[in-house]
């Protein structure tokens, strides 16, 4: 960090690492096992460990889902179906911005791409102190949007019942599947599959350690949306910022969890120090302080930068999950900035509009990943392949010409002979290595 950088709050805490803890790490390896070797029987002893909760099926049949989806009420039906038309529209532009082509690079030589949806996705639907409704929308629906054929997906026990509201997000997103199973065991029936489950390509949703650790572990044997951190938050501010708004925006991200990080880099001292005093005045309050409070007290910062310009440049080097921009003109940032999971412009807009309602997907790297990758989105559902077909004959032998030379250089005489068959073939070129002779036609 720069001198002229002045600290006004400083975290307390150390940063969240990005490897587990040890007994993590022990405990999730012990219930992948298991359901490696016993599927459903360890499924139903870990969900009765961790969850009390052993039902006769842990999928919910379609006369459940129907109960379970009347018992919400219309209003909160109707909010579902708002939000998740803002997903599904955001989701189905970012599929048709992939498109399939092809190109012909030389005389007959033709290229080809195409975007293939996986064939089976599993979503993790949070629960426990948060229900989060919303990755129902980001993770089934997009998936679905994708053309994904199936997906399942699963969410944890709510005191010994399936959580309504929880399950009409599911249902109403387009799930083919709906299980009632949190935590490792969950995931890993996903992945690796049981008697009564079977096995998805790709894993896709946020939750605790434990199955963040889960999905990191069963990542190869089967793909993953993001390896998920603590939700982070960072805002850059001028002197034109409400401080007000700033500390209501960052408290709206700290109640995430004890260890959420909630930065404020801003050119005003003033807007500086105003924040932290609205920050203090609103916690005692908020419903959620109770974890908002020591996310700030361990992992607040605010940070005096000389211009607008180091601003952005610190912000970058923060990488965050969530950035908001609070200045005279937020859209700069979008020309200033590169690193970040999802960007928010102006007062008008806020972090809890993308957690909640306003359609760009949620699930989005944390822990500095936004140095490297975006967040969930379409093309995570899809395969992105290519095909080649040459039909000229000159131009393959040609290319089996070059082929041979560039391949000899690499010592790969295989890929070599490869070669020379079809500058044999379609041209006059010999083959020194073999008596064979191709007719010309």
């Amino acid at each position: 960090m720069s001198a002229q950088h002045q600290t006004i709050k400083a975290p307390v805490a150390v940063k969240t690492s990005r490897t587990s803890r040890p007994e993590i790490i022990e405990t999730v390896a012990d219930v992948i096992a298991d359901v490696r070797a016993n599927g459903d029987a360890a499924v139903r002893r870990w969900s009765q460990k961790f969850d009390d909760w052993s039902p006769e099926s842990h999928r919910l049949g379609p006369n459940q889902i129907a109960s379970v989806v009347s018992s919400v009420p219309e209003t909160v039906l109707d909010d579902l179906r708002f939000v998740q038309k803002q997903v599904r529209g955001f989701a189905q532009a970012q599929r048709d911005s992939l498109t399939a082509f092809e190109v012909e690079t030389l005389p007959g030589v033709f290229l080809g791409q195409r975007n293939i949806p996986i064939g089976a996705a599993g979503a993790y639907v949070p629960g426990g102190r948060y229900p989060l409704t919303a990755s129902a929308h980001m993770t089934v629906l997009t998936a679905k949007v994708a053309g994904v054929e199936r997906v399942a997906a699963t969410t944890p026990p709510d005191r010994g019942a399936p959580p309504p509201v929880s399950i009409a997000a599911m249902h109403l997103a387009g799930a083919d599947e709906i299980y009632v199973m949190g935590g490792v065991q969950a995931v890993a029936a996903l992945a690796l599959g049981t008697e009564t489950i079977d096995a998805v390509d790709m894993l896709a949703g946020p939750g605790n350690a434990f199955v963040a650790e889960a999905k990191r572990q069963l990542f190869g044997e089967v793909g993953i949306d993001l390896f998920a951190g603590p939700t982070e938050v960072l805002i850059v501010a001028d002197d034109t910022a409400d401080p007000f708004v700033v500390a209501t925006d960052l408290l709206s991200q700290a109640e995430h969890g004890p260890d959420s990080p909630a930065v404020l880099i801003t050119t005003s001292e003033e807007v500086g120090r105003q924040t932290i005093a609205w920050v203090d005045k609103l916690l005692p309050d908020l419903p959620t302080g109770g974890v908002a409070g020591p996310a700030w007290r361990d992992h607040g910062e605010v940070i005096v930068v000389p211009t607008l310009d180091a601003a952005y440049a610190l912000a970058d080097e923060y990488a965050s999950e969530h950035v908001q921009i609070l200045t005279a003109k937020p859209r700069e940032a979008l020309h200033r900035m590169r690193n970040y999971g999802a960007l928010f412009l102006g007062e008008k807009t806020c972090v809890a509009y993308g957690d909640k309602v306003i359609g760009t997907n949620h699930v989005l790297p944390t822990l500095g990943a936004a140095r490297y990758t975006g967040g969930l989105w379409i093309g995570k559902y899809l395969k992105t392949v290519t095909y080649q077909e040459v039909r000229d004959p000159a131009s393959s032998a040609r290319l089996g010409e070059i082929c041979g030379r560039a391949s000899r250089i690499e010592n790969f005489e295989g890929h070599a002979r490869s070669g020379d068959v079809r500058a044999a073939r379609y041209g006059s070129a010999r083959l020194d290595w073999t008596d064979h002779t191709f007719e010309q036609s």
